[in-house]
């Protein structure tokens, strides 16, 4: 089963998650995701992030903590997911890679559709985040 390492952004700000939505065209398109990418041969995870976050928004982050890789597998691929809580340092976030982009919070995601992978994340997300909304 092919691998795939994907590290996410979760961008935060005033108790509010940065959401984008896939492009039609893209594979599970019109899904919501947390925005972020697949990680290249040789790239740290912190270096992935800095270049997806930049390629797809147009934004500066600075990684505030890790939280513990999660695991999904589709039919033919085996996805890791590597969560980081981010703060904004520059720029106003663009959909240069997707559809458009939502700024919400852990009781909206339910509004949203997003891929299976995402389900253990969003639960710890609504946890961490209705516990202490302003710290992550």
């Amino acid at each position: 089963m092919k691998e795939i390492d994907v590290v996410i952004g979760l961008v935060c700000h005033a108790g509010k998650v940065l959401i984008s939505q896939r492009r039609s065209q893209d594979p599970l398109g019109g899904y919501w995701e947390f925005p972020g990418g697949k990680q290249e041969p040789g790239e740290s995870r912190q270096q992935c992030l800095a270049r997806e976050l930049t390629e797809e928004l147009a934004i500066r982050v600075r990684v505030v903590s890790a939280l513990d890789s999660i695991e999904y597998d589709y039919a033919a691929v085996r996805v890791r997911l590597h969560p980081y809580f981010c703060d904004l340092l520059e720029g106003e976030p663009q959909p240069l890679a997707s559809q458009r982009l939502a700024w919400v919070t852990p009781s909206e995601f339910a509004q949203y559709q997003f891929p299976p992978a995402n389900d253990t994340l969003l639960n710890l997300l609504t946890e961490r985040l209705a516990a202490n909304p302003a710290k992550h």
